[in-house]
């Protein structure tokens, strides 16, 4: 007969698994189950319930228990074969096998000692599992407190297997419950129980907190840098500041130092990076060569904003030399921007500061010092009439140019009339735009002309019909749509080559782009325009709403000759007098989307832009696609690539990624990408290599002077000891791949 002892009997069950952490690899959750343990809610604080097959009772305040002894107290449970118990001080002593747990640990061992009244336990021949993070081990002795767990030539491993693939074997292991570190000493790594090296003092995390300390490091070989090696070291400053600073040696260049500030406030959060390099073995001839980057975004109050985004280097070769992350290295401009933007109830104004560094042989860009906007927050309303105001004030330099220095006042109000319903809606518009210049220079034997006034009135009317039946197609009970729209757009030609360009460039001519009412992003140039834009677009949705299918169509019909628009922001850029233009969208099956779009001079018969993607999206991110980009004049150049991009999970341990991106024109590739990685619940490697154009933004790579720099790369990462595998070669993968595709990207 079971013989209790205490406030409560309770029979215990079976002891719960290793508690899983939040990061914990997916493929590993298999090893791992929640605690379910809780101390008793109706036990007293003071009180503790035993139950075992028999009790001696030695005095009136000690007991001696034996046989499937069962003990619980608010803060611990222990399963043992015998017990003795001193209750008036607090004081337990248990033989093993036994197994003890608390809120923090689930312990087999021999033998325990334990001090109730300030929670101390000791275990002897103790192997351990941490409930609350990822841990194991095996110990010598056992220390349990309040605040940390000190482990006696003890081990510590995350792995879960029975043989796990790394662990540390150490003289002392003290683990803190409330910091989330552990602290080794006189410590031991090994892999695959082989000694790897010798380590004196080391800490590492038990969960996701942050401490200073190295990260794992990156090594790659490249043709450009040689052998590369990059070792972070992250520095835990407060809870809301922190930093990275990274050598990165380069056999090839030589030593560069990157380091990264990030801080959060209740106001303001931002980062700042620099890099540095004191000397480039690869050029002698140039001094220290630097980048600074600046990002800062502030909620000064309720209605004050402020945005800052500077980036600075030393050199135009900088970026294609040395690459950042901070920007792309076929950037051929860094921005440094300001913007303090005030949101009224009544107005919304931004000022906004603005200048370019020009990297390489291309234009030089104005500087914005300042540009004021501002506009009404809610129209002005009169019966149906909106009445709203468009303003701004600019000031730009550039003492490298024609125009040195300019003043531009832009006034914009516009009345209209607008009605909405479900099956239709039609706007009116109608607006005055009024644009004061003042230039200086040396404008002698220029079109330019000190001051210039053009005002000029816009007229524009578009009305849509939506229009729905059910449909057949895709399932049973769709929906298909149609959705006709037309427009009208007046502009009257004015003369306007006396205006400088200062921050105006044409716009993408592409189905989106055919409806709206100005072809150039600033005011520089105002297009001339007396022309209807025709337009429909019809939608494919299936019962449950997932559109299926989309096609759009759209051309603009100019109604007189001496009106089509032949404006041009700079002279590279050509006009399209009958602009055609569509786009669609395939969605046949949950896994497989097509899309494609055209744009197309209809009157000379030339073909602007096209692009085509054909993607197959399965379980597990795979993803496979398939794509066509042409345009016929990007920066004055004709752009014709297919490119083929795959990431291909092979099973829950193991991803393959890779990207093939082909020049038509040239019968050459531009860049060829791949990457493997293996990730277990203990340790991941990862292994990339690439082949691409070195970008020179000084010339034109034609076919018979391109260079192309081929790079592997490695990185090896025991999961635990403060390494994480992020799967990293879909990122370094996809940054590769979109930062050489950015410029050519045709998509808005």
């Amino acid at each position: 007969m079971s013989k209790t002892w205490g406030v409560v009997a309770l029979t215990l069950s079976s002891a719960p698994a290793l508690a899983i952490s939040n990061s914990t690899p997916m493929q590993c959750s298999q090893y791992f189950q929640p605690t379910n343990w809780q101390p008793l809610k109706s036990l007293p604080s003071n009180a503790i319930d035993i139950q075992a097959d028999d009790v001696e009772m030695q005095g009136t305040a000690s007991a001696e228990f034996s046989g499937n002894v069962d003990v619980n107290t608010q803060k611990i449970r222990l399963s043992a074969s015998s017990a003795l118990i001193d209750k008036e001080r607090g004081l337990l002593n248990a033989t093993g096998p036994l197994v003890y747990q608390d809120a923090f640990t689930l312990v087999n061992s021999t033998g325990l000692y334990a001090d109730l009244n300030n929670n101390d336990i000791s275990l002897l021949g103790a192997d351990y599992q941490l409930t609350q993070q990822i841990g194991r081990g095996g110990a010598e002795k056992l220390y349990a407190s309040e605040s940390e767990i000190s482990l006696y030539n003890s081990t510590f491993t995350t792995c879960p297997v029975e043989a796990p693939f790394w662990q540390i074997e150490a003289s002392t292991i003290t683990l803190s419950k409330h910091n989330g570190w552990g602290e080794s000493y006189n410590a031991v790594l090994k892999i695959l129980d082989t000694p790897i090296i010798y380590i004196p003092y080391f800490t590492f995390p038990i969960d996701e907190r942050r401490k200073s300390g190295l990260l794992t490091p990156t090594l790659t070989s490249s043709g450009r840098y040689g052998f590369e090696m990059a070792t972070p070291y992250y520095w835990n400053i407060a809870p809301n500041y922190d930093a990275t600073f990274t050598p990165r040696y380069m056999s090839n260049k030589g030593l560069q130092v990157t380091s990264e500030f990030r801080y959060l406030t209740k106001q303001h959060q931002g980062l700042l990076g620099l890099e540095y390099i004191d000397k480039d073995d690869a050029d002698p001839q140039l001094e220290s060569r630097y980048l600074v980057h600046w990002q800062q975004q502030s909620y000064l109050t309720d209605q004050w904003r402020l945005n800052i985004d500077i980036t600075n280097v030393s050199d135009d070769a900088y970026l294609t030399d040395l690459g950042s992350k901070y920007a792309n290295e076929t950037d051929t401009q860094l921005y440094r921007t300001g913007i303090i933007s005030y949101l009224g109830d009544d107005w919304i104004t931004d000022i906004k500061l603005q200048s370019f560094e020009v990297l390489g042989d291309h234009t030089e860009s104005y500087a914005a010092l300042p540009q004021i906007t501002w506009k009404n927050r809610v129209p002005f309303q009169w019966h149906n009439l909106q009445l709203s105001i468009l303003g701004e004030f600019s000031h730009f330099r550039n003492d490298e140019l024609t125009i040195t220095e300019a003043s531009r006042l832009h006034l914009e109000p516009k009345v209209s009339l607008s009605f909405e319903e479900y099956a239709w809606s039609f706007l009116a518009e109608s607006s005055l735009l009024h644009t004061r210049y003042e230039q200086h220079g040396d404008l002698h034997n220029t079109p330019y002309e000190d001051s210039v006034t053009r005002t000029m009135p816009k007229l524009r009317m578009h009305a849509q019909l939506n229009l729905e039946r059910d449909t057949l197609f895709f399932s049973e009970g769709g929906t298909q749509t149609l959705e006709p729209q037309i427009q009208y757009l007046y502009t009257p030609k004015r003369e306007q080559d006396s205006i400088g360009l200062f921050d105006t460039t044409k716009m993408q001519d592409d189905f989106a782009g055919l409806f709206r009412e100005q072809r150039f992003s600033g005011v520089d140039r105002i297009a001339q325009a007396n022309q209807f834009t025709l337009g429909a677009t019809t939608r494919l949705f299936d019962t449950k709403n997932t559109e299926r299918f989309n096609f759009s169509i759209g051309q603009i019909i100019y109604l007189s000759d001496d009106v089509k628009p032949t404006e041009q922001a700079n002279n590279s850029e050509t006009n399209y007098n009958a602009l055609f233009a569509a786009e669609t969208m395939v969605h046949w099956h949950r896994r497989w989307y097509f899309s494609a779009g055209i744009q197309y001079d209809a009157d000379s018969k030339e073909l602007i832009q096209s692009h085509t993607t054909l993607d197959y999206r399965g379980d597990n991110n795979k993803l496979v696609q398939l794509n066509h980009r042409y345009a016929n004049s990007v920066s004055g150049y004709e752009i014709d690539q297919v490119g083929l991009f795959s990431s291909l999970p092979i099973n829950d341990n193991w991803q393959f990624i890779a990207s093939y991106h082909r020049d038509l024109n040239a019968s050459r590739s531009v860049e060829v990408f791949a990457g493997i990685q293996y990730e277990s619940c203990c340790w991941a490697i990862q292994i990339t290599g690439g082949r691409h154009i070195e970008t020179d933004l000084n010339q034109t790579i034609t076919h018979d002077d391109a260079q192309f720099d081929t790079s592997i790369g490695f990185n090896f990462v025991l999961n635990g000891l403060g390494g994480k595998s992020n799967n990293a070669v879909s990122q370094r993968l996809q940054q590769g791949i979109f930062g050489y595709r950015r410029p050519y990207f045709l998509n808005n």
